[in-house]
């Protein structure tokens, strides 16, 4: 009974702790910031466009696989704006399985978690 309330008790953490990550690396002319809901997304290349940089986001997931790759998705919009572009040509998306756990009656009791991820060019459309 004690290690299935400490299940509960971590599984309820991880839910509460769901957020996304993300990081963005310029290779191109930075310009000035804008709002990420003005960011769109593109698996083709448009007509006309510049690369501003390189974007990653990932986020964990606690209840809903969904909810997780919507958090990375929003994730690298913001990223993408705050150097900037105006779009995303999504390159990848993908998830990450996690082994973490802990020990309680001398027996290692693991825990998996999963973690959903992107990858674009953030770049700016003409």
């Amino acid at each position: 009974m004690k290690n299935f309330r400490f299940s509960i008790l971590i599984m309820l953490l991880l839910a509460i702790a769901g957020c996304a990550t993300g990081s963005h690396i310029i290779t191109g002319k930075v310009k000035p910031a804008l709002d990420p809901n003005k960011v769109k997304l593109y698996l083709e290349p448009p007509s006309e466009y510049e690369v501003i940089g390189i974007v990653e986001a990932s986020s964990d997931v606690e209840l809903f696989t969904q909810a997780a790759q919507d958090r990375a998705i929003q994730e690298l919009k913001k990223q993408a704006a705050q150097i900037g572009a105006n779009g995303v040509l999504i390159q990848s998306t993908g998830h990450q399985t996690n082994t973490s756990g802990y020990y309680s009656g001398g027996a290692y009791n693991p825990i998996d978690t999963e973690t959903k991820t992107a990858t674009g060019k953030a770049i700016f459309v003409k």
